[in-house]
């Protein structure tokens, strides 16, 4: 038995997008789903008792930013990362990999691994295969992720292939150097960038070495929609279809719908949680920026047409208030409000491919929030 198993259950007849369960040791979850981002152990703003509320059924922490603070060995010697921040479903943990290539201007990328600066005090750290697969396995999470070069966008051909052949062999040294296959799934990462053979590529040396699921990283790294779309088509059908496929760091509606379509399992991202700190609200007619004045004296819900707990007991005008008044509790209700409202729509994705209709509901959501008009932003 390994320790992630996916179970496919249908595929919808309209668009080719399937509906799964994904097994872990702490729980299933059924899928695509959407997985809430809790970088340092928490979700921000939310409880834990508020994301099972909201129908989280898994959510990802950060290798990078827990082993600098505060250290794989507390969470360790706490229990792992369920005991210690009192989480008791799936967990995913990604690499670092990105954190390395995204926070730190100076580092020096060697095969042994990438030498660069701590992003807090300046220190010099070093992240390896090998190191990558220490902390997550002191993290304790359900599904650990491969460490991979994280190339920037765009990038030419020749940059690409090297990165990618170094990803492939990184990912050797993971599967080498992950001690605890019997209750933690490693993930593999297939890179490439736009181009195709590289796709190929990267997947074809992955899926050899038989991970018990696969990622695809390098994209929403400020591509266009159409060429991450065009990547998926040529990108999935390349990944087992008996194991969960996720696509890194993707979390805006339309992406969510798309990617599914595409055949994606898993989507993450700190989109949600960002842009409620900012007062901006995903709701099912488009986005709302909730600090207009003309809110001040809108009583109604958020959404009339969403659960969340927000809408649920809260009018836009004190939301508006709060926001404007910079309390707390007006992020916690923006939080909640957006996390759901991606839990929700990947509930609803799920229910049209069990009815055979998923490409109608595309349609309809799309008309709705406004992605059919001109120069519409992807939100």
């Amino acid at each position: 038995m390994t320790a992630i198993r996916y179970e496919h259950v249908k595929t919808c007849k309209q668009t080719g997008a399937r509906l799964g369960i994904v097994h872990t040791p702490h729980g299933s979850f059924e899928t695509p789903t959407f997985m809430p981002v809790g970088t340092q152990a928490t979700v921000k703003t939310m409880s834990p008792e508020e994301l099972k509320e909201m129908n989280a059924g898994i959510i990802l922490s950060n290798t990078y930013h827990l082993w600098v603070r505060p250290g794989n060995d507390i969470i360790r010697e706490a229990g792992g990362l369920h005991k210690f921040m009192n989480w008791d479903r799936p967990i995913l943990t990604d690499s670092g990999g990105f954190q390395v290539f995204s926070l730190s201007d100076l580092r020096d990328i060697k095969e042994e691994g990438v030498h660069f600066r701590n992003h807090l005090n300046g220190d010099k750290l070093f992240l390896s295969p090998e190191k990558a697969m220490e902390i997550q396995n002191d993290l304790g999470s359900d599904i650990m992720m491969a460490f991979d070069e994280c190339p920037p966008y765009p990038a030419d051909y020749d940059y690409m292939k090297s990165s990618v052949e170094r990803t492939s062999r990184w990912a050797e040294r993971c599967l080498e150097a992950h001690k605890r296959p019997q209750d933690q799934g490693l993930f593999g990462i297939v890179q490439g960038g736009e181009y195709e053979e590289l796709r190929k590529q990267s997947a074809r040396d992955l899926v050899s070495l038989d991970f018990p699921g696969y990622a695809i990283g390098g994209l929403s790294v400020g591509e266009p929609k159409d060429v991450m779309n065009r990547v998926l088509d040529f990108t999935t059908p390349l990944l087992p279809a008996d194991k969960p496929r996720y696509l890194m760091g993707v979390g805006s509606a339309d992406s969510l719908i798309d990617g599914a379509i595409r055949g994606v399992d898993m989507f993450d991202c700190v989109l949600p949680t960002r842009i409620a700190r900012n007062g901006t609200l995903m709701t099912s007619e488009g986005r709302m920026n909730i600090k207009k004045a003309q809110y001040k004296t809108d009583f109604r819900p958020i959404d009339e047409h969403c659960d969340c707990y927000t809408c649920r007991n809260y009018t836009r005008a004190y939301v508006n208030h709060l926001i404007r008044a910079e309390e707390t509790f007006g992020l916690r209700l923006t939080s909640y409000h957006n996390l759901r409202f991606l839990i929700h729509l990947m509930e609803q994705v799920r229910q049209a491919i069990r009815e055979d209709r998923l490409g109608d509901f595309r349609e309809a959501f799309f008309e709705a929030y406004g992605f059919n008009k001109p120069n519409a932003k992807n939100f």
